[in-house]
């Protein structure tokens, strides 16, 4: 099953159940989907439709530490459990441990032995991790291991 008719088959199941977080969440992740497609103007491939999902999750995270910092617990869960929803979606985010050993291979692929070479870096390290890790994690990770290589 493709991810649109994954989307497509919880949407109809949410609705059914008169689930209406789900339903709104899917609602919208649909409805972004087929904003980008005509942006693109062409359907869609798995790619694709995972940046949107990726997109939306992202949305979700910078305004649960919007609400958080502004002591708005109650809007924060509502955006938490929006994100909890959307991660399903998303594939297995990579450990600790996969993006350290990730963050080395990128360090082989490029060369990089100073932090003049963390852009390189992080471009590789992202296109290593294929949308599994945040670039927030990655940028953070590729500087650690550059400081860490220089003492």
């Amino acid at each position: 099953m493709t991810l649109q008719e994954r989307i497509e088959h919880d949407f109809i199941t949410a609705y059914k159940a008169k689930d209406a977080l789900r339903t709104g969440v899917l609602r919208l992740l649909k409805t972004a989907a087929k904003n980008r497609q005509i942006e693109k103007m062409a359907p869609l491939s798995e790619e694709d439709l995972l940046a949107v999902v990726r997109k939306e999750a992202k949305q979700r995270r910078d305004s649960i530490e919007q609400y958080r910092a502004a002591n708005r617990n109650d809007l924060a869960d509502r955006e938490q459990q929006e994100l909890d929803i959307l991660e399903e979606y998303l594939p297995k985010a990579l450990t600790d441990a996969e993006l350290n050993k990730l963050i080395a291979q990128a360090a082989t692929n490029t060369g990089a032995s100073a932090l003049a070479d963390m852009g390189k870096m992080i471009r590789e390290a992202m296109k290593l991790a294929a949308g599994r890790a945040d670039g927030g994690r990655i940028s953070a990770g590729v500087k650690k291991y550059l400081q860490g290589g220089n003492e």
